[in-house]
């Protein structure tokens, strides 16, 4: 966006306009006509000339500066490279928000345009986790905050890098009577402390830049997790007295701790001499360096890999990929690796949710565990995302993806050739399951094929037809159908598919799949959200922000007209007392009416079609929104399918 071109106004004239402007409404707004001017006023005003101009009074109030903080900060935010603030906008960074689009040009950062705050936030947890760094998200004050609250705690939980500001107004006697005290607080952080990694209040604007970069480079340490700053309004909004003095340090980002020598050698020797070993990854991988390391180190010891999904970790359709057959491969593993794993202990025991809850364990008691996570490296208290504590024999706080390349390379270097020959055995074992799982999974698809509602398998390998031959990205959390594109599809690249929402809060896929798609857009990938209709009721004006940003994106509405999980709850519990599941309709489900998600994003303005009923209209509306979409602009097919 072109910057405005700064006018020069003098006084003198200006006041001149102003008054004449005054008299010209005063005289349009007359009913009675014909009297000169002079003849309305009294005598003395209309003989007496103006008096001469002179100096103003020493006492006059001084209402504009040209250097306000809020440019200084808007110089850090420009030395740690975002490229985007994501905002709806709020009075308490009003000063920051003028300083970026008019100080700063509206480039790096560009503001983009929120409807809500917890969709800013999405949004910007979406882009990073494709981009890989973190786009900067301003909220407003209390109010602001407390409405980002669940989408940074889903951030958190995933382990992703969101760097927040919030304005307030800690200073009583400047604030504004009536709404400027309402969304004013003492400890504006207290709210989210529990699920941000680091937290500041500057108190001036050399404080705001040294814990701005060191907010960047916490942010970006694994375990990566939500920061945030705190820019006081006053800081923002008056004069810069501090001038040449301030700076802005380096940012150097640390390296990600790497699991020590010794316990690398050991986990080497275990996985080399294990019969059945298996390798658990949830959030292994960053980047498509890590998801190729991950391949080497399987390929080096023929060993099945399990994908949990948190990211892209592995290729499905690599012959060692065994996530379909995740509990009989642990149950005869003598070794587990798990990278990076979320719940090592639910990968590795059973939990049945009956009136009496129970547990028992998948792997033996002789298996060796594993784990490398950089999970132990940081952990709260009060929220209780660790997961169920699990025994391990081996634990390496570090992180998973640094480690692997150095595993590798002990592991060649205890390799014998009986160990070789073995390895080759296991993994001829192991691509016969592979293909064995995918003719069970083509045949698994096949059910339903022409029903209408249209089922998620049909629907999966129509969008996949309709993309194949693009550089695609999936950005949505596909577990609510039945994981079809991961079962189905050919996924090899990180950025192919990044996983899900961290704490599973509704109201996460929308906005995070549109910030994936901003982070996607610059590389020419085609961006594809399978959306869920419960979870974008959360905040729908996402779909603006898209239309109204460009931001290219085929949106497919998994609409199933129902909180689908949360009625199978219920009819699990209805069962559990006796009572029948015909009533469990009520309350989760989304008809009577059903929303038309077409007509929904069309007022929005974004390209729709739907709602789409027979399978066989799938192919030619996917070709239509795909091409709108190539042209640089977002698209939504509402399509109607089965709850699964």
């Amino acid at each position: 966006m072109a910057r405005p071109k700064k006018l020069s106004v003098d006084r003198r004239n200006f006041l001149k306009g102003a008054i004449a402007g005054t008299a010209t409404l005063a005289a349009s707004a007359e009913t009675v006509t014909a009297q000169p001017v002079a003849a309305r006023m009294p005598r003395s005003a209309a003989l007496t000339p103006p008096a001469p101009e002179t100096d103003p009074p020493p006492d006059i109030e001084v209402v504009t500066t040209d250097h306000p903080g809020s440019d200084f900060m808007v110089d850090v935010l420009k030395s740690l490279d975002f490229e985007f603030v994501c905002a709806n906008p709020g009075s308490s960074f009003r000063g920051l928000h003028e300083s970026l689009i008019n100080y700063g040009g509206n480039q790096n950062p560009e503001f983009i345009t929120c409807c809500h705050e917890e969709s800013s936030v999405a949004m910007a947890h979406g882009y990073a986790k494709i981009e890989g760094k973190p786009l900067c998200v301003l909220v407003h004050s209390a109010v602001g905050l407390q409405h980002a609250a669940m989408a940074i705690y889903n951030a958190y939980c995933d382990r992703v890098p969101v760097y927040i500001i919030t304005g307030n107004t800690l200073d009583a006697t400047m604030r504004r009577p009536g709404a400027d005290w309402d969304h004013s607080v003492q400890d504006a952080a207290l709210t989210v402390r529990d699920y941000v990694k680091w937290d500041d209040t500057p108190v001036s604007l050399q404080h705001f830049a040294e814990s701005a970069v060191r907010a960047y480079k916490i942010a970006m340490t694994p375990p990566m997790e939500p920061v945030l700053l705190v820019a006081d309004t006053e800081l923002q909004e008056k004069a810069n007295s501090e001038g040449a003095e301030l700076r802005i340090p380096k940012l150097t980002v640390a390296k990600p701790p790497q699991g020590d020598s010794g316990s690398i050698a050991e986990a080497a020797r275990l996985l080399v001499q294990a019969e059945n070993p298996v390798i658990v990854v949830d959030n292994a991988a960053r980047t498509q360096a890590g998801v190729e390391h991950l391949v080497e180190l399987a390929e080096l010891l023929q060993s099945p890999v399990i994908d949990k999904a948190g990211r892209m970790n592995f290729p499905t359709r690599h012959p060692l990929n065994q996530s379909t057959r995740s509990r009989a491969l642990i149950a005869g593993a003598d070794v587990v690796l798990g990278l990076e794993l979320t719940d090592f202990w639910g990968a590795v025991n059973s939990f049945s949710d009956k009136l009496q809850p129970t547990s028992q364990p998948i792997a033996k008691g002789s298996a060796k565990l594993i784990s490398v996570t950089t999970n132990d490296l940081y952990m709260k208290a009060n929220y209780q995302d660790s997961q169920r504590y699990s025994q391990v024999d081996l634990a390496m706080a570090a992180d998973a993806e640094t480690t692997v390349p150095q595993l590798i390379e002990s592991i060649k270097r205890q390799i014998t050739a009986d160990r070789k020959t073995a390895f080759q055995a296991r993994g001829a074992q192991l691509a016969e399951a592979h293909l064995k799982s995918m003719e069970n999974l083509l045949d698994d698809a096949r059910y339903a094929w022409d029903a209408s509602p249209i089922s998620t398998a049909r629907l999966s390998a129509e969008v996949w037809d309709a993309i194949k031959n693009e550089d695609w990205s999936l950005v949505s959390y596909i577990a609510h159908f039945n994981w079809w594109p991961l079962r189905l599809w050919p996924v090899e690249k990180h950025y192919q598919f990044n996983g899900g929402p961290g704490a599973y809060g509704m109201g996460y896929n929308a906005p995070a799949a549109v910030g994936a798609a901003l982070a996607n857009r610059k590389h020419g990938r085609l961006t594809v959200n399978i959306q869920c209709d419960g979870d974008l009721m959360y905040a729908p004006g996402i779909l603006w922000t898209a239309a109204h940003h460009r931001i290219p994106i085929l949106n497919v509405m998994h609409n199933n007209r129902a909180y689908h999980q949360e009625m199978m709850h219920l009819q699990r519990m209805a069962n559990r007392h006796n009572r029948g599941i015909d009533r469990t309709w009520i309350g989760t489900t989304l008809d009577d009416p059903s929303i038309d998600y077409g007509k929904l994003a069309q007022s929005l303005g974004m390209y729709a079609e739907g709602p789409i009923t027979d399978p066989k209209d799938l192919s030619s509306a996917l070709r239509r929104a795909i091409e709108v979409v190539k042209r640089g602009e977002p698209a939504l097919l509402d399509v109607v399918t089965q709850p699964r």
